[in-house]
């Protein structure tokens, strides 16, 4: 478990060096690792589900299963059964166990009983063929949401905002909505206060006087489509619920509300489904250019013009994807990626650098300072960059060029294919679900589906 950064002192001769002479102090969000509400630990969930199918369909087939978990004295806390992926004819089951009676002896009877057996759980130990938890439809996404690791007016001693107990109120508010939030709802509209949308005003301006020259020409063709679309002015901060609705148009990825610091596990298995947790709440007034945690400043500037741009959202999805049912030591490494492309990623742009990591494009400090050539420059490599430490509270030492999104992205689809897992996975967009891919059955269909496809595709070049 890596231990939560302190917060910058401005008066630190290393910081100072870094700050421009006649800019603002610099503007370094303290981000946890790996990026936005991202921190790196184990689960605190232990529940093990259970995915298995029965011989054949037959009268009572439940009954003799449910036996099997009384006689081994395990408790179930979820049940449901369903069509099998994997073998057409027949329907598989899926329990969700209590961390209670003797499960292992409850899954070797079930194991002999069935035409297949996967186990899922949140307390990952061996690899004795069990698999990390990770949500397979995106309601699924609620079980974790409000496994926070702080909690709205838990501020650190040393935050702007630790003695203003008007301000650890509106931090309780912010979160208190998010906690509540259930997939499906409209999400919270917030009425955010005069001297809210004056500290939002001061950055948007400040940031907005640099994205022409700085920014990558992808956040530059969306920025003003968000202007005009989802009401992002200096005197406004845009409600959560009309950029998710613009993105879902764009690109299919949508936002959802957070209460708290998630792990970099359930952060990333959010972005397989092309959703992205965001914070609503804003940094404190008395230090406008300074954040020590990702807020709303962050995310809508930072991070949501990309997730309009097809390649760049492909480009994430993978990452969440290749998370999904990985070891611990492969969350922090695809953390990492993450860290150094969305949260700090540099690009090529006819030859010059520029900025598209959301933790650039929110800091107009270090956005100046990254492409000033003070800082290593390395191309984007995952394997290599999967391993590179990285400070939290100081600009970047080192930062990674990607060629393009889409050359990022083919290198990240190839990283995952290291990842030690005895399966692949598919989003299907229709069912916003995840699909494990693990029998020849199934993958057969899948062919089948593209070799459709393809033939569409064909038939339309001919056509043109």
């Amino acid at each position: 478990m890596m231990s939560a950064p302190r917060n910058i002192n401005y008066a630190d001769d290393k910081k100072k060096k870094l700050a421009s002479p006649d800019s603002s102090p610099p503007d370094i969000p303290k981000l946890m690792p790996g990026g936005n509400y991202i921190k790196i630990g184990k689960d605190s969930a232990h529940s093990t589900c259970l995915i298995f199918a029965p011989p054949a369909e037959e009268v009572g087939v439940l009954a003799k299963y449910l036996a099997i978990f009384e006689k081994h004295g395990v408790n179930l806390l979820h049940i449901e059964s369903r069509p099998s992926a994997k073998l057409p004819e027949n329907y598989e089951f899926m329990v969700e166990c209590a961390p209670l009676g003797n499960i292992g002896a409850a899954i070797e009877d079930i194991k002999h009983q069935s035409e297949y057996l996967n186990i899922i759980t949140r307390d990952y130990k061996d690899n004795k063929g069990t698999v990390p938890w990770f949500p397979r439809r995106i309601r699924d996404l609620d079980r974790f949401a409000n496994q926070i690791l702080s909690y709205g007016a838990e501020l650190d001693s040393d935050h702007p905002g630790f003695t203003d107990p008007v301000y650890r109120a509106r931090r309780k508010y912010f979160a208190d909505i998010a906690f509540n939030y259930r997939h499906g709802e409209k999400l919270p509209f917030v009425e955010y206060t005069e001297e809210e949308t004056e500290t939002w005003g001061k950055v948007f301006r400040q940031l907005t006087t640099l994205y022409p020259t700085h920014a990558c020409k992808e956040h530059n063709h969306v920025f003003p489509l968000l202007v005009e679309n989802c009401g992002y002015r200096e005197d406004n901060i845009p409600q959560l619920e009309d950029i998710s609705n613009f993105l879902r148009d764009c690109t299919g990825f949508t936002l959802r509300p957070v209460a708290g610091l998630l792990s970099s596990r359930d952060f990333l298995a959010g972005l397989a489904f092309r959703v992205f947790h965001s914070t609503q709440y804003i940094r404190h007034p008395s230090k406008p250019y300074y954040t020590p945690e990702p807020d709303v400043c962050h995310e809508l500037l930072g991070h949501v013009p990309l997730f309009a741009d097809p390649d760049f959202a492909q480009f994430s999805q993978e990452i969440g994807l290749a998370s999904l049912g990985a070891p611990d030591e492969f969350i922090e490494k695809l953390a990492t990626c993450f860290w150094f492309t969305v949260e700090f990623g540099l690009c090529r742009e006819n030859g010059k650098l520029k900025a598209y990591g959301a933790g650039l494009l929110s800091s107009f400090g270090e956005l100046q300072y990254s492409l000033e050539d003070k800082a290593e420059i390395r191309p984007f490599d995952p394997p290599k960059t999967a391993l590179q430490k990285y400070p939290i509270t100081e600009f970047q030492p080192i930062y990674y060029v990607a060629e393009s999104f889409e050359d990022a992205k083919e290198k990240m689809i190839k990283y995952a294919a290291t990842i030690p897992k005895g399966f692949g996975v598919r989003y299907n967009a229709y069912t916003q679900s995840i699909e494990v891919l693990d029998s020849k059955p199934q993958i057969q269909r899948l062919v089948n589906n593209i070799s459709s496809e393809m033939a569409i595709l064909i038939d339309s070049l001919k056509k043109m």
